[in-house]
């Protein structure tokens, strides 16, 4: 049995499709936490490091990358987010800090898998020891249609895997598969249904009172 840990910062992680309303419910879990007095760090991924640009280049369809090469810069730009010294992931738990990250590996197994061996990203993820598991994941399970119509309605540029309906569905799907395959991992699906201060609700009656 894994000992609670009251003195590590936990590390949440927000997943679900683009227009889910994952941002929203960042933003108040983050200030609900600081309300009680936690010291609190919002993130996401990729990050605003030099491997993280590469990646967003790619997304934005301005250089062509193939699914293992992108998968390869995630892990790249995770190893980064977890490791840099003065605010990196695996730091700032140490000090008593909470993380609260939008997408970690969860959006590489899923994304990247619709077109490599999703086994193999999991895998080169999961096993790498600067690679830190999250105490839980946030899953904000959305209709695509929904999905759709918001991005939609946002406007402005849109990545790559936003770009179309079906699209979002397989990826959908394969979150699914991902879920599946990570039967350890603390993973809550979020139904969407009701008001954002519902969701929040139910998402901060689900956060483990501390790190695992």
């Amino acid at each position: 049995m894994t000992k609670e840990n009251t003195n590590r910062g936990r590390f949440i992680v927000f997943e679900g499709l683009d227009g889910s309303g994952k941002s929203t419910q960042i933003d108040l879990l983050c200030e609900r936490l600081k309300k009680e007095g936690r010291s609190v760090v919002k993130t996401a991924e990729p990050t605003m490091l030099t491997t993280g640009g590469i990646i967003r280049d790619a997304l934005a369809g301005n250089y062509q990358r193939s699914p293992e090469e992108l998968s390869a810069l995630f892990l790249a730009d995770r190893i980064a987010h977890n490791v840099n010294p003065k605010n990196g992931i695996i730091n700032l738990l140490s000090e008593g800090t909470d993380v609260v990250c939008d997408r970690y590996y969860y959006s590489s197994f899923a994304y990247q898998g619709m077109d490599c061996d999703i086994d193999w990203v999991i895998d080169m993820n999961i096993k790498c020891p600067s690679v830190t598991k999250p105490d839980v994941c946030f899953f904000i399970d959305v209709p695509t249609e929904i999905c759709k119509e918001r991005v939609d309605k946002r406007g402005g540029f849109r990545e790559i895997f936003e770009r179309e309906q079906n699209t979002l569905e397989r990826v959908r799907a394969k979150y699914a598969e991902v879920f599946r395959k990570l039967e350890n991992e603390n993973i809550v699906l979020i139904n969407s249904e009701g008001s954002p201060a519902d969701i929040a609700k139910v998402i901060y009656s689900s956060l483990p009172q501390f790190a695992l």
